[in-house]
């Protein structure tokens, strides 16, 4: 290249830079049909959905997003809690995510590293944008799909779960997960039905309990579960049991994982890992400090020769973030796809579905490579937050 090409390619790369960040803006909002319960304890949860729009000095914007739940109506506090780690960012130059994540890791706020990681994923789909090219590629593009399984939520009834499951099959999945009663004798009704009814199909199984067992019943229902070949055993334990979890894996065959909600830092996930705690991590990238903090679990996990079996149960931004570092990274092996799908599509004009062969494909947009219906986001939103 001669000095005048180089030049010039330097200046067009700094062109292509998004300047610095001019303001951040924070929409609480919620779909009133996306309502779910995952277990007989809850009641039916309102799903919320708190968005962030990061935009820079040239205009260009980036967005992320954080899913909460709760018995009791919609949840403000976690757009409140963003609004105080977000203020960080204000002239700040978004290309700087590394220094940027620490800046808001340290930031004295509330319910960290949730609040940091919808911001986080937004600075990365800024930049893929940038750069014109999907997340997943610029993350290292380990692959273009991955298989899927299909989230239940909670049914009061089994005949409604053999139900749903054939609705699942015929669209294409070959991979199911229960999210059940969480009381182990209804539980174990179920897997034995399901085994009646679909045991001589090709299909990986899941159970997860949401962390509501005791070890004598986790250990007496995972037993039943390896009997049946079940590909993994999620959550029979609280996630802080590190040490039921390590008993109840020398006593199983099974794979077991935790429920990924609690022990989120890359700090207390090796703690775990050394211990012997779980065949597989699982965080959620909406919880686990965005796309930087999950990566860097994922890299931990690998080192060990571990699966991190990442969460995606959400709407579609926490899906796509997810989505996109599973095809990043090869050691992840399933998609999550909460099921009923449309309530978790609103206000997005991208949705991530299976293909009949029960995988899910990398989007072709740059950036997360979902748009939104902003009028919708905007005239929908429960409460609307704008830093600088």
């Amino acid at each position: 290249m001669t000095a005048s090409n180089f030049d010039r390619g330097i200046a067009e790369s700094r062109v292509a830079e998004p300047g610095f960040i001019e303001s951040v803006d924070v929409f609480v909002l919620a779909n009133p049909d996306a309502r779910y319960r995952t277990s007989a304890h809850y009641d039916e949860l309102h799903i919320t959905n708190t968005i962030v729009r990061i935009t820079a000095s040239d205009g260009r914007f980036g967005v992320g997003a954080a899913i909460s739940w709760t018995e009791g109506g919609v949840d403000v506090a976690l757009g409140h809690a963003i609004e105080h780690v977000g203020s960080a960012l204000i002239g700040q130059d978004p290309t700087q995510r590394e220094r940027l994540h620490v800046l808001m890791a340290n930031r004295c706020a509330s319910m960290l590293p949730v609040s940091l990681a919808p911001l986080d994923i937004a600075l990365w789909d800024l930049e893929s944008k940038s750069l014109g090219v999907p997340l997943y590629r610029l993350l290292g593009g380990f692959r273009h799909e991955i298989q899927a399984y299909a989230s239940t939520p909670f049914f009061p009834t089994i005949g409604e779960y053999l139900d749903a499951t054939a609705e699942y099959l015929d669209a294409g999945y070959r991979a199911v997960k229960f999210h059940t009663w969480c009381y182990p004798d209804r539980d174990l009704e179920l897997v034995d039905a399901i085994a009646e009814r679909y045991g001589h199909l090709d299909v990986a199984w899941m159970l997860d309990v949401e962390g509501r067992y005791s070890r004598r019943d986790a250990l007496r229902v995972g037993r039943r579960l390896e009997e049946l070949d079940y590909t993994w055993f999620e959550a029979p334990l609280p996630d802080a049991d590190l040490d039921g979890y390590r008993w109840l894996r020398s006593k199983l065959g099974i794979e077991i994982l935790p429920a990924g909600n609690e022990i989120l830092t890359p700090e207390l996930i090796r703690s775990g890992i050394e211990a012997g705690c779980w065949d597989h991590a699982r965080v959620d990238a909406t919880l686990a400090g965005g796309i930087t903090g999950a990566r860097r679990v994922m890299e931990l996990a690998r080192a060990s020769s571990m699966n991190v079996e990442l969460q995606s149960w959400g709407y579609t931004l926490s899906q796509a973030a997810n989505l996109h570092l599973m095809l990043a990274y090869p050691n992840c092996r399933y998609f999550e796809q909460a099921m009923p799908i449309e309530p978790m599509e609103f206000a997005a004009l991208d949705h991530i579905r299976v293909d009949d062969t029960g995988h899910v494909r990398a989007p072709n947009k740059p950036g997360l490579g979902v748009d939104l219906d902003w009028d919708l986001v905007e005239t929908t939103c429960l409460r609307r937050i704008t830093i600088g």
